[in-house]
C-alpha cells in the first residue's frame, strides 16, 4: 500500500512540474531534463509512469477539464457559465489549466487529437439539460452552440491574455454570455442569470488565504507558548521533546519508481527532448 502511495505521489509531482514547465515554455521547447529537475524524480522513476514527453502533455490535457465542475441541480444554463468562470479563474491561479489550453491550441499544429473534445461534449451535455427544463430553445443543436461557445471562449481568453494578462478574463467572459445567451435561451430565463456567475472566485480566493493566515498564526502563537521556559517548567518538562518537528518527508524522497524501470525505459521516448 505504501508502495502505490508513493507510485500515486511520484506521478503527481510528475505531473505538476510537467504543467509548469509546459505553462512557460510551451510543448516544442519543454525539456524532460527541466521536467525532472522541477519534479525531483528521477529519469528512471519518469519513464515508469510515461513513455514520451507526448505522454505527459496528453495527461496535462486531461487533467485540465478537473477544474470544473458543472452543478447539475438548479439551472443547467447558470452552471455552464458557473463553469466558464471557474476555468477563467483557474486561468490565471493554475499552472495545469493554463499549460492544458496552451498544450491544446499548440496541438492543433502538431496534429495531435482533438484537444476541445471533452469541453465540446460537456458543454452539450448541459445544454440539452437545459433543453429538458426548458431554459433552452427546442430548435438549439446542442453540439453546434457548444463548438460555438468552447470556441468562443478560446479565442476571448486569448484575447485577454494578450491584452491584459488575463486580468479582466471574468469580465470579458460575462459579455461572451451577453453575447450568446439571447440566442440558445429564453428571454425570462436570461433575466435570472448571472454572466460573471454566482460565486466571485477572487474573493472566495482572498477570503480562504486570510482565513489560512490567520489559522498559521493562532497555531505558531500556541506552538510559541508552549515552548515558553516557565509554562515547560509549569508543565514538568511537558513538550520540550516533542514527538515530531512537524517536517514532513524530505524533498526529493520520491521517484523510487526507477528502481522498477522497464528495460530499455527512456531510450524509446518517442522523440523526447532530453
Amino acid at each position: 500500500m505504501a508502495k502505490q502511495a508513493r507510485a500515486v505521489q511520484t506521478w503527481r509531482s510528475i505531473v505538476d512540474a510537467a504543467a509548469s514547465v509546459f505553462d512557460d515554455y510551451g510543448y516544442e521547447r519543454a525539456a524532460i531534463s527541466e521536467i525532472l529537475r522541477r519534479a525531483k524524480v528521477t529519469k528512471g522513476a519518469l519513464y515508469f509512469h510515461f513513455a514520451s514527453k507526448e505522454a505527459i502533455a496528453q495527461a496535462i490535457m486531461d487533467e485540465q477539464t478537473s477544474t470544473v465542475e458543472f452543478e447539475q441541480e438548479g439551472s443547467p444554463l447558470q452552471s455552464l457559465v458557473d463553469g466558464g468562470q471557474q476555468f477563467a479563474f483557474a486561468l490565471r491561479h493554475n499552472s495545469m489549466a493554463r499549460a492544458g489550453t496552451r498544450l491544446s491550441i499548440e496541438g492543433v499544429f502538431l496534429g495531435g487529437p482533438h484537444p476541445w473534445g471533452d469541453w465540446i461534449d460537456a458543454t452539450a451535455r448541459m445544454l440539452e439539460l437545459g433543453q429538458e427544463r426548458g431554459e433552452v430553445f427546442p430548435q438549439i443543436d446542442p453540439m453546434v452552440s457548444a463548438k460555438i461557445i468552447v470556441a468562443s471562449f478560446t479565442g476571448i481568453q486569448l484575447v485577454s491574455e494578450a491584452d491584459s494578462g488575463r486580468a479582466d478574463l471574468r469580465e470579458q467572459v460575462a459579455e461572451m454570455w451577453r453575447h450568446i445567451l439571447p440566442s440558445i435561451a429564453h428571454p425570462g430565463v436570461i433575466a435570472h442569470i448571472k454572466p460573471e456567475g454566482r460565486v466571485d472566485l477572487a474573493a472566495q480566493a482572498r477570503e480562504k488565504a486570510e482565513r489560512e493566515e490567520q489559522e498559521a498564526r493562532i497555531a505558531a502563537e500556541a506552538k510559541g507558548a508552549g515552548s515558553d521556559p516557565d509554562s515547560g517548567s509549569r508543565q514538568g518538562g511537558a513538550g520540550l521533546r516533542g514527538g515530531g518537528s512537524g517536517r514532513g518527508p524530505r524533498a526529493g524522497g520520491v521517484g523510487d519508481e526507477g528502481d522498477e524501470e522497464p528495460a530499455g525505459a527512456g531510450v524509446a521516448a518517442g522523440g523526447v527532448v532530453a
